[in-house]
């Protein structure tokens, strides 16, 4: 591949209709150099999700008097009315029907103003070679990349990424459907979703994981000159875990010691819900099969039904 110097371009795409008659639009950038792959990569489909926007902002000073091979488009807020609302989903006033956007991949042109987003948004993503779509996970979450277990191209890509941990979405997780990593992979593009900090919060350290993250993927691809950086030792973990969920509504407090990346055994216990108006202890939290907790709920208001935990399992190579 020839890498040439990059050419940054700007532009306002439409996206839909609000109610107002205004244009719902998202600023894409892009950028291209010699021939080569087209590279997709998007932040903030949930509108607290803020590393992302952040890491992409740094990217544009690292692709800035670049050589690059290809073409690299980035859509630093991918939902706009979740992002100025400061809402995880898009508020039930512009749509009731689908309100989290990374569940309607690949959209529908006809359908309702989610649907139409993301459709007019894999318009770009579509006819890309890669994807990575930045996310940031609740208080507790361990900091990995996600991709399809049965996908090697995006398994590469996360290898790439460089994160200690990757999570392998298995065939039985159905909490893929309708994500835009699941979309891109029944399309034939490999995409991975990094997961960097927690919501609500900008962290500098998960920035810069983000950034060197992309940086390592777009020289895998030969868009940019050099190797990746060496990575550390990966963990690799599937998604085919227990769901531990809250039995009552209540305070759950997380035991001390309990945390993100680390086994737990059969049977460990997690922590309590109790009332926190009479003090009365309602339901003691327990695994049943064991695993590694990659997101827990600390400290946290729950109400019967809610995931409290969410345990994987080491991939046999993983294994000790």
């Amino acid at each position: 591949m020839e890498h040439q110097p990059v050419t940054h371009t700007q532009t306002d795409r439409r996206l839909g209709r609000l109610p107002s008659g205004a244009d719902l639009t998202v600023t894409v950038h892009r950028y291209t150099g010699g021939p080569g792959p087209t590279v997709y990569l998007q932040a903030a489909q949930h509108g607290i999700e803020l590393n992302g926007p952040a890491v992409l902002r740094r990217l544009d000073e690292r692709l800035d008097g670049a050589e690059i091979a290809g073409t690299v488009i980035a859509v630093p807020v991918a939902n706009p009315p979740a992002f100025d609302h400061r809402s995880y989903t898009t508020p039930s006033a512009y749509d009731v029907v689908n309100p989290n956007l990374n569940r309607v991949w690949p959209g529908d042109g006809e359908g309702s103003l989610q649907e139409r987003l993301a459709a007019r948004l894999w318009g770009l993503a579509g006819n890309a070679d890669a994807a990575v779509d930045l996310h940031t996970g609740t208080a507790d979450m361990l900091e990995h990349v996600r991709y399809r277990a049965d996908d090697e191209a995006a398994r590469d890509l996360a290898t790439a990424f460089g994160t200690e941990f990757v999570l392998a979405d298995t065939d039985s997780e159905a909490s893929a459907e309708g994500t835009f990593r699941e979309a891109a992979a029944n399309a034939g593009i490999p995409a991975v979703t990094a997961e960097l900090g927690n919501s609500r919060q900008v962290s500098h350290d998960a920035i810069r994981t983000g950034v060197g993250g992309l940086v390592n993927v777009l020289r895998s691809l030969s868009v940019l000159p050099d190797t990746p950086a060496s990575a550390p030792d990966r963990t690799t973990l599937r998604d085919d875990g227990e769901t531990v969920r809250a039995q009552a509504s209540g305070l759950f407090e997380l035991r001390p010691g309990v945390d993100v990346g680390d086994y737990v055994p059969p049977g460990a216990e997690l922590g309590t819900v109790y009332c926190p108006a009479t003090f009365e202890s309602l339901q003691t939290v327990t695994t049943d099969d064991g695993g590694v907790p990659y997101s827990l709920a600390r400290e946290a208001v729950v109400a019967a039904g809610e995931r409290v935990a969410a345990i994987a399992t080491r991939a046999e190579s993983d294994r000790r």
